[in-house]
C-alpha cells in the first residue's frame, strides 16, 4: 500500500523493470492451511542447502518475491513464496476475526510441517512487513520448526505513522464500496507519487488484478491485526532462533531507527538495504538476495528434528 514514501530516496530498479512479473521457473501449487488451500510458487528441487519460505505482507502476494526465486534456487535452496489466506489466489473465510496474527501464524506452521516432511530439516522463514509479524508469531508458536527468521521491513509491534493513518479509512471505504472502492482510492493516492507513474503498464495491470482479488474480510482483519500487534521482541529473543532484521534505507512503514532498535534488542544481525524503501525484494533484489544468502550461510545447519514435527 502507498504510504507517502520519501521521493528523494533512490530506488535500485529500472523504471521499466516488470518487478512482480519477473521471470522465474517456480510452479504454482497449494498447501493446506487452517482455513483452506494456500497458493504458492515453489521452485522445487532437492534444496540441498535447505528450504526458504517467503511470506507476503498486507495486500501483497507471493509475486512480491518473484525477482528472488531464480537466484535463491540457483544458490541451492528450494524456495516457496506464499499468498496468505485471503490474499490474491488464496481463498479466505468471510469473518475478519479469522485473520488474526495467531490464526495466520497457524497457517505458516502448517506449511512448515508440510515442507519439512518433503525435504531437509533446514527451513528459513522470511516475512515481509505484516508478513513479518505473522512469521514472528509462527516462530513463537513452534520455534523448532524454523532454522532462522528474517524480518524484512517489519517491526517490533503495531504499525504507526502515515500508513496506519491510511488504514483508518479502510473500513468506511469497504462499507461504502467494497474492495473496488478501496482500490480506486489507493490508485488515486498512488498516482501522486512520481515513481508510481513510472511502473510499467503490465505490472500495473497485475497489481490491480491482485488487489481486486483480496478478501474484504481479510483486508479488515489484517488491518486490525497490524495496528494492534503488541511488542513481542523479548519473547522472540528467548526462542534462540537466529534472526536477521533487514530493511530498505528509506523504509516508510516501520522506520529504519525503529527496526535498528529492534535488532539491538533481539541481539540480531541488522542489514540496511540501499536503494530500497519498503519492498527490498522488488526495489533492490540483488542486494536483498546477497544479504539473505550471507545470513543463512552464517547459521549452522540443524540436526534433522523433522520427525518430532510431523
Amino acid at each position: 500500500m502507498p504510504g507517502g514514501p520519501d521521493d528523494s530516496a533512490p530506488v535500485s530498479i529500472a523504471p521499466d523493470d516488470l518487478r512482480q512479473l519477473a521471470e522465474h521457473d517456480a510452479r504454482h501449487r497449494a498447501f493446506e492451511g487452517g482455513a483452506g488451500p494456500l497458493a504458492a510458487l515453489d521452485t522445487g528441487g532437492s534444496g540441498e542447502r535447505g528450504t526458504v519460505l517467503l511470506v507476503a505482507g498486507f495486500t501483497g502476494s507471493k509475486e512480491d518475491f518473484a525477482p528472488l526465486l531464480r537466484p535463491l534456487c540457483a544458490a541451492g535452496y528450494r524456495v516457496v513464496a506464499l499468498d496468505q489466506r485471503g490474499q490474491f489466489e488464496s481463498p479466505g473465510p468471510d469473518d475478519p476475526a479469522r485473520y488474526s496474527v495467531a490464526e495466520l501464524a497457524g497457517d505458516l506452521v502448517a506449511v512448515a510441517r508440510q515442507l519439512r516432511a518433503e525435504g531437509p530439516a533446514t527451513l528459513h522463514l522470511v516475512g515481509h512487513s505484516f508478513g513479518g509479524l505473522v512469521s514472528r508469531a509462527a516462530v513463537l508458536a513452534e520455534p523448532a520448526a524454523f532454522t532462522t527468521l528474517t524480518l524484512l521491513g517489519s517491526g517490533p509491534s503495531r504499525l504507526g505513522g502515515t500508513r496506519a493513518q491510511l488504514l483508518e479509512h479502510l473500513a468506511p471505504l469497504l462499507d461504502e464500496g467494497g474492495v473496488p472502492l478501496v482500490h480506486e482510492t489507493l490508485e488515486q493516492l498512488a498516482m501522486t507519487d512520481p515513481r508510481a507513474q513510472l511502473v510499467p503498464e503490465p505490472t500495473r495491470e497485475f497489481l490491480a488484478r491482485r488487489f481486486l482479488a483480496n478478501s474484504a474480510a481479510g483486508l479488515r482483519g489484517m488491518a486490525d491485526a497490524m495496528t494492534s500487534e503488541p511488542d513481542r521482541v523479548a519473547e522472540l529473543a528467548a526462542t534462540g532462533v537466529p534472526v536477521l532484521v533487514a530493511h530498505g534505507a528509506a523504509d516508510d512503514a516501520w522506520t529504519p531507527a525503529v527496526q535498528e532498535d529492534m535488532a539491538r534488542r533481539l541481539g540480531a544481525r541488522h542489514e540496511v538495504i540501499a536503494g530500497a524503501i519498503h519492498s527490498p525484494a522488488i526495489e533492490n533484489p540483488s542486494r536483498t538476495c546477497a544479504v539473505l544468502l550471507d545470513f543463512w550461510a552464517s547459521v549452522p545447519a540443524p540436526a534433522d528434528a523433522a520427525g518430532a514435527l510431523r
